[in-house]
């Protein structure tokens, strides 16, 4: 290219100097130079001409215009890159096609939005899912369209690491389930998914737990009353009765904490049990727990320590929280082998605050550690008499936490015990209000 230009301005001057020679023959040399020049700037405006016309109508023909010299190489660089371009924007369109009618082709409902949520672009699934119209809710922001507060709240919030559902706005028998994802510069890819199968069968399944144990309640309740009147007077049966009528009573109190604990559960799950946010004494809560820990250790023996690092109150539901911490430090006791030491910790920092329950049980092997809030899952499958519970402790603690916003920590290794941890934001957190003193 140095080459080609080194060539070109030779030629430019060698013309100059031609013309200038020119005019010396006639005896005036400026005005040859002079009719040189203004025949180069003709030629270059020309040429000129010729590149703006076809560049402002480029798709006119295909061929650049001919020329030669250095003109004639511009033409043909711009003419080549010109074809470069348009192969490159047809693959990006051929791309751009495959990728929309792809999208289209799935049953999720896919939108594209800028930052503030004015919509781009969304595939026909979302037209169904949504009720958007192709024609009128273009550029319209998205939170105009699904007036759902929560919707906003999750569209704002720039904190999508769990999905949201939500009803539909055009169908509301339909559960979707919506997860939106940032790309670009803050633009949102939304995706709703039709979750209304699964929906359903979550909700029969905890209809079912619930109605299930309430129904059974009430059999259970009569049995276990007979038996323990039959319990009280076990001096007056038969020896052979009495280890049977001593075994029945033991697995219809253990049958009762099961049906309990379900109920409890399902009214957690379900919405029954509302979180009343009141304030909440941890401190004394803790004490009662622990002084109930005592008893039930009993011959065991356990040295149960409590430490209050901070004295603020907790606002959330004391009833859900003391289930929450009770089965804590309850299994705690079960777990730990007798005169074991169990440690009960309530500490606050950035974060927030921390009740931290650690014994010095036999441990967790970590492989059951993601698992074992689970409903009914339990690491120890033998269901001993003297440890086996009811296997919803954990999953009551668990929906305990996400109701006041917090989540369960689980540390753990086989032999040398384990510790769980309930963490809460601080903004749960509320200063004591002095007493005032007349």
């Amino acid at each position: 290219m140095q080459h080609n230009w080194s060539r070109y301005l030779r030629y430019i001057i060698g013309g100059l100097i031609g013309s200038t020679v020119v005019g010396l023959y006639f005896g005036e040399p400026l005005y040859g130079l002079t009719v040189g020049l203004i025949v180069y700037l003709w030629w270059t405006l020309v040429q000129a001409r010729r590149l703006y016309q076809w560049l402002a109508n480029p798709s006119a023909s295909d061929d650049a215009p001919q020329s030669v010299g250095l003109w004639g190489d511009i033409f043909d660089n711009l003419h080549k890159l010109h074809q470069s371009h348009l192969r490159a924007r047809d693959r990006l369109r051929a791309q751009i096609n495959r990728v929309q009618e792809s999208t289209n082709a799935m049953r999720d409902g896919v939108i594209m939005t800028d930052h503030q949520g004015a919509m781009e672009w969304w595939n026909g699934s979302a037209e169904y899912l949504l009720g958007f119209r192709r024609n009128t809710d273009q550029g319209q922001y998205i939170h105009n369209l699904i007036r759902t507060p929560a919707f906003k709240s999750y569209f704002d919030s720039r904190d999508y690491r769990e999905p949201l559902e939500i009803h539909s706005p055009a169908r509301p028998h339909i559960h979707l389930q919506i997860q939106i994802s940032l790309f670009g510069d803050d633009d949102r890819l939304i995706v709703a998914k039709d979750v209304t199968r699964l929906y359903q069968l979550e909700q029969m399944r905890r209809d079912f737990v619930g109605n299930v144990s309430h129904e059974m309640r009430t059999p259970l309740t009569v049995i276990s009353g007979y038996l323990e009147t039959l319990v009280d007077n076990a001096d007056d049966l038969p020896p052979k009765w009495r280890r049977a009528i001593n075994t029945m009573a033991a697995q219809s109190s253990r049958m009762e904490a099961l049906i309990t604990d379900l109920i409890l559960l399902s009214k957690i799950e379900t919405g029954e049990q509302t979180v009343n946010d009141s304030l909440t004494d941890v401190e004394g809560l803790l004490g009662q727990i622990c002084h109930d820990a005592r008893a039930l250790s009993g011959e065991k023996q356990h040295e149960i320590s409590v430490t209050v690092a901070d004295h603020r109150l907790l606002r959330g539901d004391e009833s859900q929280l003391r289930s929450a911490f009770s089965n804590l430090i309850f299994n705690a006791v079960k777990y730990t082998p007798p005169h074991g030491h169990i440690t009960v910790t309530w500490t606050t920092n950035r974060e927030g605050a921390h009740l931290s329950v650690r014994d010095t049980g036999i441990g967790i092997d970590p492989i059951h550690i993601p698992r074992l809030t689970e409903r009914f899952y339990r690491a120890d499958p033998s269901r001993h008499k003297d440890t086996g519970g009811t296997g919803l402790g954990l999953a009551i603690v668990k929906h305990v936490l996400i109701n006041h916003d917090g989540n369960l920590e689980i540390r753990s290794h086989l032999g040398e015990g384990s510790e769980f941890i309930c963490h809460f934001p601080r903004e749960r957190l509320v200063e004591r209000v002095p007493e005032s003193t007349e």
